[in-house]
C-alpha cells in the first residue's frame, strides 16, 4: 500500500512537471509523424502492398514500437539533470519508497508514450488504416511495457554513468542494432536467412512481430502472445535491476 502511495506522489509530481512544459510531449513524436507523413507513402511498391492502407498495417506498429525504444532509452537524461541539482540526494532524508522513485518516473514516461501513441494512430487513420480496438489496445500494452523497460533502463544506467558524455554515446550504441535488427521500418521476411536468424535474439524483434500481428486482426497469433511474454519478463528485469541503483544511490 505505501509503495502503491509513494509511487503516486512521484507519479503526480513528475507528471505535473511534464505539464508545465508539454512541447515535449510533440516534440517526441515529430519525428516519428515526418515518417509517417514522408516515408510510410514509399512503402506500397516496395513492400507489393495491395493497398496503401495495407502498407500502413505494417508500418505504424513498427513506427510506435520506434517510439516506445528511443522515447524510454533518453529518458535518463532528465535523471542526470536531477542529479546535478540535488534532487535524488535530498530523496534520502524522505521516507519516500525507493522503488517508488523509479515506478514514478517511468509510469510517467509510459503515459506520454501512450499519448504519443494515439496521436500517430490518429493521423494514420486518415490514411486508411482500421483496426479493432481490443487489438490496439493489447497494441498499447505492449508498447507500455516496452517504455517501461527503456526507461527503467536508462534511469538505472545514468545513476550509474552520471554524465550527458557517457550516456548518449552508450544509449545510441545500444539503440542502433536493436533498431536495425528488430524490422521496425522493414519486415524482416525480405531480409537474407542470417540476418534473420541473428533478429531472432533481438527482444524487440518478436515485439514488432507480435504487435503487426495484432494490427492485422490476428489475436491468436503466436507471436502476440511471445512477444508479450519476453517484454513483460524483461520489463520485471529491467525494473528490479533499476530499483536495485536507486537504493543504492539513495541511501
Amino acid at each position: 500500500m505505501k509503495l502503491a502511495r509513494d509511487t503516486w506522489l512521484i507519479f503526480q509530481r513528475q507528471f505535473q512537471l511534464l505539464m508545465r512544459n508539454p512541447v515535449w510531449v510533440f516534440v517526441g513524436v515529430f519525428q516519428p509523424v515526418m515518417y509517417l507523413l514522408l516515408f510510410a507513402p514509399l512503402l506500397k511498391p516496395a513492400l507489393n502492398a495491395p493497398t496503401q492502407a495495407a502498407a500502413y498495417k505494417i508500418f505504424v506498429p513498427g513506427l510506435l514500437v520506434l517510439l516506445a525504444i528511443f522515447g524510454g532509452l533518453f529518458q535518463g537524461f532528465g535523471l542526470i539533470a536531477e542529479l546535478r541539482a540535488g534532487v535524488i540526494e535530498r530523496s534520502r532524508v524522505t521516507p519516500v519508497s525507493r522503488l517508488a522513485l523509479l515506478l514514478g518516473r517511468s509510469l510517467r514516461d509510459v503515459v506520454s508514450l501512450i499519448v504519443q501513441a494515439v496521436i500517430i494512430t490518429l493521423l494514420a487513420l486518415a490514411f486508411d488504416l482500421r483496426v479493432f480496438i481490443g487489438d490496439l489496445l493489447l497494441a498499447y500494452l505492449m508498447l507500455a511495457l516496452i517504455a517501461l523497460m527503456t526507461s527503467a533502463v536508462s534511469y538505472g544506467v545514468a545513476l550509474k554513468v552520471k554524465s550527458e558524455d557517457a550516456l548518449a554515446p552508450l544509449m545510441n550504441t545500444v539503440a542502433q542494432p536493436v533498431l536495425l535488427l528488430s524490422g521496425i521500418l522493414l519486415p524482416l521476411t525480405f531480409a537474407p536467412g542470417w540476418l534473420q536468424g541473428v533478429a531472432e535474439w533481438n527482444p524487440f524483434s518478436w515485439a514488432v512481430d507480435g504487435t503487426r500481428a495484432l494490427f492485422a486482426g490476428d489475436l491468436g497469433n503466436d507471436k502476440v502472445w511471445q512477444g508479450l511474454t519476453i517484454i513483460a519478463v524483461l520489463a520485471a528485469a529491467g525494473v528490479f535491476w533499476a530499483a536495485r541503483q536507486f537504493a543504492r544511490s539513495v541511501r
